[in-house]
């Protein structure tokens, strides 16, 4: 069943959300690249992040697995670019989550 993630997908891609770009890939409707802009009035601001973000098969029922592609010093991203955030993790995750809020 892929009903909700296509929705989602349309909805990101006709709403995006200000200072990220995200595009499902051509081979991959399940895989997307994310590019998002640094946030203004942080360290990071001028920044340009590149993400990937994969919806298991079990989504909307399970977490995407989301990860930084360029390294960044934050204390919720380990050196692999995995995010450590609650609404990611199996236990907090909610299928009345949107993608646009992740």
């Amino acid at each position: 069943h892929f009903g909700k993630p296509r929705r989602e997908t349309q909805r990101l891609l006709a709403e995006p959300v200000p200072g990220i770009k995200a595009e499902p890939d051509e081979s991959n409707a399940r895989y997307f690249h994310v590019v998002i802009a640094g946030p203004q009035d942080s360290p990071f601001e001028g920044g340009t992040f590149k993400l990937e973000l994969f919806l298991p098969e079990e989504y909307p029922m399970a977490a995407p697995k989301v990860r930084f592609m360029t390294k960044i010093y934050h204390p919720n991203v380990d050196k692999l670019g995995r995010i450590c955030l609650d609404i990611l993790k199996a236990r907090a995750w909610t299928r009345l989550y949107a993608m646009n809020n992740i």
